[in-house]
């Protein structure tokens, strides 16, 4: 039989006289017991955080198989097979983390990872909140977008340009022939599919379900941003012949797209057997298809919190004259700011100069750099 460790509340009286001054004595090695109980149920009842594929980024060309922390069997199957696909998504995962970056750049939140951590963003992961949604559907198109780059490019083995996109199509100018390398698409999203959502299919919950649902919209991200690139056969560049291709838009647009969606995320809740969710607000009129959904509001970011993975705000930069996200009233969230005055050394007067170069001055400005004052301790933490 497993023995189990059972913690008992304190039992908890008034004192009064001696006993209020023993208690004063002895208080320090009061807390001294305190503090090992305090951990142990931080221990039992802190959700474990799990390491992540994400990490593969941060491994480089260092990408073996059986070192990447976070992979599951299906995953770590599919490394070993095709290891150079590995490298592909390693470098990709740079770029969404870059991308992400770039989104919340001016928001309290502002897709911060950890340095040396298998989860990458640490623990506000583990809340099933927008910020969340973001992650994974960026992620997921990451993948795509970097598997199908590199079929294009001949970098890997079992891939190449789209084999289908042959023969001849019209579109609104008229006909054009298929022709050059058309980006595999396909082949990104089938690889990407089964790859990143192999964890997930490992559990049936409400944050598997989400995940899932939000590694399908940013797939079908990349997808939406295709474009027919063509190039003009004819006399004098009439154009009465054209070659034509299709090809991923800039990952920005995605990053863009993605963005939006967060701004209009949906809340969600698991429906009763367990097969789906439904939306919270009951008078939601439409389709959850292609937005991202969450199932926690979020914290606000404000101040550090450990538990909830927050870094708080104090010490970010604000703009003091905007009244959006980046304005110091919000990302201060009410604290006040700090101002410096430091000294700015720009390129100005620039000229071009024959053959072929362009000379230009430095200049130098004086700018007020404003900052987040930190979060004050409340004055009752002060009293002993």
């Amino acid at each position: 039989m497993r023995r189990g460790v059972m913690i008992s509340p304190m039992n908890t009286r008034s004192i009064s006289g001696n006993s209020s001054a023993m208690a004063i004595r002895n208080g320090s090695k009061r807390q001294h017991h305190a503090k090992p109980i305090f951990i142990l149920l931080l221990l039992i009842f802190t959700p474990r955080v799990d390491s992540s594929w994400w990490y593969i980024g941060a491994l480089g060309a260092r990408v073996i198989c059986d070192n990447i922390p976070g992979l599951v069997n299906k995953q770590r199957q599919l490394c070993q097979r095709h290891p150079d696909l590995m490298q592909s998504i390693s470098e990709g995962a740079n770029e969404w983390i870059k991308e992400c970056q770039h989104q919340f750049r001016y928001h309290r939140w502002n897709c911060s990872t950890l340095d040396r951590d298998h989860t990458v963003f640490g623990r506000v992961m583990l809340r099933s909140s927008r910020e969340a949604a973001f992650v994974y559907a960026i992620s997921s198109a990451g993948v795509v977008y970097a598997i199908t780059r590199a079929c294009s490019q001949g970098d890997l083995k079992i891939c190449n340009c789209d084999s289908l996109k042959r023969g001849q199509a019209r579109d609104d100018k008229g006909y054009f022939d298929w022709g050059g390398c058309s980006d595999n698409i396909n082949y990104g999203i089938k690889f990407a599919k089964a790859f990143v959502d192999a964890r997930e299919k490992m559990v049936k919950d409400a944050r598997a379900l989400m995940n899932l649902h939000n590694n399908r919209c940013g797939r079908m991200a990349v997808k939406r941003f295709m474009k027919l690139e063509c190039k003009c056969h004819g006399v004098s560049g009439s154009c009465s012949l054209r070659t034509c291709w299709l090809a991923m838009s800039d990952f920005r647009r995605t990053g863009d797209y993605l963005r939006k969606k967060y701004n209009t995320a949906i809340e969600v809740t698991m429906n009763q057997d367990g097969t789906g969710f439904r939306v919270a607000d009951r008078d939601f009129q439409g389709t959850t298809k292609n937005e991202l959904v969450y199932v926690e509001n979020s914290p606000d970011y404000c101040v550090r919190d450990r538990m909830a993975g927050s870094l708080g705000t104090a010490g970010r930069v604000c703009n003091k004259s905007s009244r959006g996200t980046d304005g110091c009233e919000v990302m201060c969230c009410g604290r006040g700011y700090d101002t410096m005055r430091v000294k700015r050394v720009t390129k100005c007067e620039c000229k071009f100069k024959w053959c072929c170069a362009v000379e230009c001055k430095d200049c130098e400005d004086i700018v007020d750099i404003h900052t987040c004052k930190p979060h004050k301790r409340p004055d009752w933490l002060d009293i002993t």
